[in-house]
């Protein structure tokens, strides 16, 4: 492992190659506005989806704020019934397609995937900032919508809340999601492409990483779902304002097929937010347990697996919408055999972990936390998928915490993961590992406490989406309103170091974590092109031997 001052040196020093100078890192390069706005550079693209989404991210985390202030009570005094409707639709809409949807595709993906593949840049690099320019055209419509007024519908836009009610903006929100949509479709299609054609030679199939393996299953989902989405939206706003007979029953429409056909999107785009996050986490197991990863083909097998069978489950989500009991029962089947694939996951990473040598760094916190969490989520999933059980939980805070414990516990813990992970390869520093532990340990600890009271007031039978409640249940909101303070901690300590190690942290040489994927073989931050030279392949991924030196040397600041 460098030194402090070697790591310095390799991350500071100018390589010439045949007489000239190899580029400078893409941080170094043209610092004006105008240089990020037209930049073809997939880091710097993967730099401005992290703005943006963070900027969605406190938006949807006010309304939530706002949400659990009223929920301390059990009388409905801070806002009204219709403004609470407003408050938790906004949340949904933008946690769920401007932040967790984009998160680890469009960022993380975005930054490490071509560096992965050996590559220079993805596919098509104006189309990847025509993606960008799309999610801030989306974000803005949907934003236009809170403005003036809001949508009080829930972000699952049921009929007829949708088409029939005049007090809402449904429209504009749709529109919103609408053209963020083709931009997952963009950058679906991007890395699609990209893992095809630009693989460094020897980079077979079965030499991939894992994260690979998970962002092509994602990017397969999102460019043949999320058309489905776009023709429902459409199809709403079609009747909502011109009257057309889809969705009311009364113009000779069909409630039901709404359903049908938003789930259909929806369910595999729970693989979408997902399937990313088991990629990070595979990527941080083998490198901070220093063993090479449990079944590899078992584990990329079962991203492919988890994206086919993730389009034939969408009725779990309908069984007590008029469903024939016939239909229940085989998407009941199937989403206990769409579990099979996660619980894969989960038993080879714990696999890779059983006598590994384990360094409890930051990102290695993050990836327990998330199996942890992840397990929960999927173990609750599994009882919503028993029909009896899911009659009596349908539409309470139990649905609410299954969810949050897959989306917030495992995809947002995920991409915390990544972040930390890949943040020295992002910015060339190290942040203070002290308190980078201690805001996992944080998050971990305000996460359960602000959710797994929930699986109890919806077993009890407290419906979701209400502002008042009968009294017995105040203690349980008054626990999830402490634990989301805490929660909020969480996410607020990472802000303030990241950003303070922008200027003050440590360099971090080209590979602080000894791992051993390709993006790690070049400088930190990496040059405007990745490489210098194409890199060659040679051996399989994660080839960490059990005589190494197991220890991380890595400075706590």
């Amino acid at each position: 492992m460098e030194t402090h001052l070697e790591a310095e040196s390799a991350t500071a020093r100018i390589v010439r190659t045949s007489g000239r100078m190899a580029p400078v890192n893409y941080l170094s390069r043209e610092h004006g506005v105008k240089s990020w706005l037209l930049t073809t550079d997939h880091k710097r693209i993967a730099l401005l989806y992290l703005f943006t989404i963070l900027f969605f991210f406190t938006i949807a985390s006010v309304a939530a704020a706002m949400m659990r202030i009223e929920l301390l009570t059990p009388q409905g005094d801070l806002v009204t019934s219709e403004t609470y409707n407003k408050l938790f639709t906004i949340h949904g809409v933008l946690m769920v397609w401007f932040f967790l949807i984009p998160s680890i595709p469009a960022v993380l993906g975005n930054f490490v995937i071509p560096m992965m593949l050996g590559a220079r840049d993805v596919a098509f690099p104006k189309l990847n900032l025509i993606s960008w320019y799309l999610f801030i055209i989306g974000g803005a419509l949907a934003l236009w919508s809170l403005v003036h007024g809001g949508v009080d519908t829930g972000w699952t836009f049921y009929t007829p809340y949708s088409t029939t009610y005049a007090n809402s903006h449904v429209i504009s929100m749709a529109a919103g999601i609408f053209v963020a949509g083709f931009s997952s479709i963009a950058t679906g299609l991007n890395f699609i492409v990209t893992v095809h054609k630009l693989r460094a030679p020897g980079l077979t199939w079965f030499r991939l990483p894992l994260f690979i393996w998970s962002m092509y299953a994602t990017s397969l989902i999102m460019v043949l779902a999320t058309p489905v989405l776009a023709i429902t939206l459409g199809l709403m706003s079609l009747e909502r304002f011109w009257g057309i007979g889809i969705f009311d029953p009364k113009l000779g429409g069909d409630p039901v097929l709404f359903q049908h056909l938003f789930w259909f999107y929806s369910h595999p785009a729970v693989y979408i937010m997902i399937l990313p996050g088991m990629g990070v986490i595979s990527e941080v197991i083998t490198c901070f347990s220093r063993k090479q990863v449990f079944g590899y083909a078992w584990i990329a097998s079962a991203s492919m697996a988890i994206a086919i069978l993730g389009f034939l489950v969408w009725g779990h989500h309908m069984f007590v919408s008029s469903q024939s009991i016939y239909a229940g029962m085989v998407f009941s089947i199937l989403s206990f055999i769409v579990a099979i694939p996660s619980g894969i996951k989960v038993f080879n990473w714990t696999a890779t972990l059983h006598k590994g040598s384990i360094s409890f760094h930051t990102p290695m916190l993050y990836a327990l936390g998330f199996i942890g969490l992840f397990t929960i989520g999927g173990l609750t999933g599994l009882f919503l998928a028993a029909l009896a059980v899911d009659v009596h939980v349908t539409d309470t805070y139990f649905v609410v915490a299954h969810f949050h414990y897959i989306m917030v516990g495992g995809m947002v813990t995920a991409f915390m993961g990544g972040l930390h992970y890949w943040w020295p390869k992002i910015t060339g520093r190290l942040y203070p590992e002290f308190l980078g532990k201690i805001s996992a340990i944080v998050l971990f600890i305000g996460f359960n406490l602000t959710f797994f009271p929930q699986f109890l007031l919806g077993y009890l039978g407290m419906p979701r989406r209400y502002h008042a409640y009968p009294p017995e249940f105040q203690v349980f909101h008054v626990l999830s309103t402490a634990g989301a303070t805490i929660l909020g901690i969480g996410y607020l300590m990472p802000l303030m170091y990241l950003i303070w190690s922008l200027k003050h942290g440590r360099l971090a040489g080209p590979n602080p974590w000894r791992a051993t994927g390709l993006e790690w073989q070049t400088e930190s931050p990496p040059p405007k092109h990745n490489f210098e030279e194409t890199p060659i392949v040679t051996g399989p991924p994660y080839q960490y031997s059990a005589e190494e030196d197991n220890q991380i040397e890595m400075a706590n600041v």
